[in-house]
């Protein structure tokens, strides 16, 4: 069922409601106090329960899967190492060991051992897990008499692997219940989704979601740009938190995970002024087409149990992407640091002997979701003369600059302590650069210049990108420069795979020998 955490709040309409919340506003950050938003008290109340991330269903049963085949190998292992003769030939026993796991999945699946829901029933899932256990073995003593029919079957190194295998996976699954119990309790393994629309419709997909067994989608309120005589302020026991402007800069304070449009798709042109305000969130946008009685293809479409989505736009790196880009990070970027410190300490020392001031310097930068960073580099410029929101863009002979910076800015060797960065999970290697808050072309901000700027911070931001192998690295002083860079941005968004950053990694040292607009 669709779970009510978020009835109407009794406490009125607050005097700090406004509709007029810039779409493109920069979010807080997670430590910056929530009163400083422009959303209203009520979104507010919500979006401040919403700010850890939801787990993914199917990282966590990929995760399940993984643990239960790496135990039936150990456990099988086990029983060998522990002294019970095995007079069968080696080959077989290797293919023991794989066709147990492989077998064991498949009936944990069939039994149900892979349902959050079922795993917090402890006993049901022990008589299960037991049952679908011993079916492992018949199929074991099952291929060994057809392999090897003149083998004597191991019964003593059978019975340990069965008895350990048994209690270590009923071990592993009462742990695990232990966290999946706190996490239903955190609305962590829920699907978090906005309704983009109120009313009737909104009444009617609420209905149809409710009527759903197994439904993991939890609503987290309404937005609508109509006013109350036409969108009431609550529908089914939730409540209309803002207009659309405001869900833009409630989805990026709160971990939403999708925003269901209930608007009838025959609405085009009012679907399409809210997708161009919408497309530069992080999460799956899907329109509800439980009301128009259509067909979809299923690539265009998914389904909640027997409602219809139309699938319009999804969160461009999610699930088991997320974990490859991050242990991609994680891989290359120690071995940098590694490869690189003799040269980050160098440079260190010097632009201690070159000027006065710190060597590291950090900066302000939008990350993730428009959150904000900070950002390490070599200090190029003269302390006294740094510029931390660059408000001015470093220029060709810029007096700010140290003889030490002009070299580190020209190679990028300034950029390396932003590995650092990565390895804390701000950064990714691979992105969209990070801009400065105040960064300006032709003294335009970048998003005043760029429609949908800020949709390049769907993903992480990163220490090289597409845009800097193409050619756009350096200076942005003309409106075209910070076009075509955010356009680059854009295209490796809707792109991203691990070959393609290993790819951008391998071609940047080489586009670093062009210094033409670095300085």
């Amino acid at each position: 069922m669709v779970k009510h955490r978020f009835n109407v709040i009794e406490s009125g309409p607050s005097p700090d409601d406004q509709s007029g919340t810039n779409g493109q506003q920069a979010s807080l950050t997670q430590n910056e106090d929530l009163t400083t938003s422009n959303l209203s008290k009520d979104a507010l109340e919500v979006a401040a329960t919403l700010r850890t991330n939801t787990i993914s269903k199917t990282v966590f049963d990929g995760f399940m899967r993984c643990s239960d085949a790496t135990l039936i190998v150990l456990t099988g292992v086990f029983a060998y190492l522990s002294g019970a003769s095995l007079d069968i030939p080696p080959l077989w026993q290797i293919f023991a060991l794989f066709e147990a796991s492989l077998i064991g999945v498949m009936l944990f699946q069939m039994a149900d051992l892979y349902q959050a829901n079922a795993l917090q029933k402890v006993v049901a899932q022990a008589m299960r897990l037991i049952t679908a256990w011993a079916l492992v073995f018949a199929a074991l003593i099952t291929s060994l008499l057809l392999i090897l029919p003149s083998t004597e079957i191991p019964q003593a190194f059978l019975l340990k692997w069965f008895v350990s295998g048994a209690v270590v996976l009923t071990i592993f699954r009462m742990i695990m219940r232990g966290f999946i119990v706190r996490w239903t309790r955190m609305g962590r393994l829920s699907r978090r989704a906005v309704l983009v629309g109120g009313g009737q419709s909104a009444a009617d997909l609420i209905a149809e979601l409710e009527r759903q067994p197994n439904n993991d989608i939890e609503i987290c309120g309404i937005f609508d740009d109509r006013s109350n005589d036409r969108s009431p302020p609550s529908v089914a026991g939730y409540q209309k938190l803002g207009n659309v402007s405001d869900l833009v800069e409630f989805a990026r304070i709160a971990q939403i995970d999708m925003l269901l449009v209930t608007i009838p798709i025959r609405a085009e042109k009012r679907i399409i002024q809210l997708l161009e305000k919408l497309w530069v969130l992080p999460v799956d946008i899907r329109l509800s087409a439980h009301a128009d009685k259509l067909r979809f293809r299923q690539r265009a479409s998914s389904f909640v149990g027997a409602v219809p989505f139309v699938d319009v736009l999804e969160k461009p790196i999610a699930d088991w992407d997320t974990i490859a880009k991050r242990a991609f990070d994680i891989f290359f970027a120690s071995i940098s640091l590694i490869a690189l410190s003799p040269v980050m300490l160098v440079t260190a020392l010097l632009i201690k002997l070159d000027s006065p001031g710190p060597v590291i310097f950090r900066q302000k930068r939008y990350g993730f979701n428009n959150e904000l960073i900070d950002v390490f580099k070599f200090r190029s410029m003269y302390h006294n003369m740094t510029d931390a929101n660059a408000s001015k863009l470093v220029t060709k002979g810029d007096p700010r600059v140290t003889k030490i910076g002009r070299i580190i800015r020209k190679t990028s060797i300034d950029e390396l302590p932003q590995l650092m960065n990565v390895l804390m999970g701000q950064l990714s290697l691979v992105g969209p650069r990070p801009h400065a808050l105040s960064a300006k072309a032709e003294d335009r901000l970048y998003e005043n210049v760029v429609d949908g700027y800020f949709a390049r911070h769907k993903v992480k931001p990163g220490v090289t990108g597409w845009a800097q192998i193409k050619g756009w690295r350096g200076e942005t002083d003309t409106e075209d420069k910070i076009q075509k860079r955010v356009e680059c941005d854009i295209y490796y968004i809707e792109n991203w795979s691990v070959f393609f950053d290993l790819y951008i990694l391998i071609k940047t040292p080489f586009c670093l020998l062009e210094t033409e607009n670095a300085y």
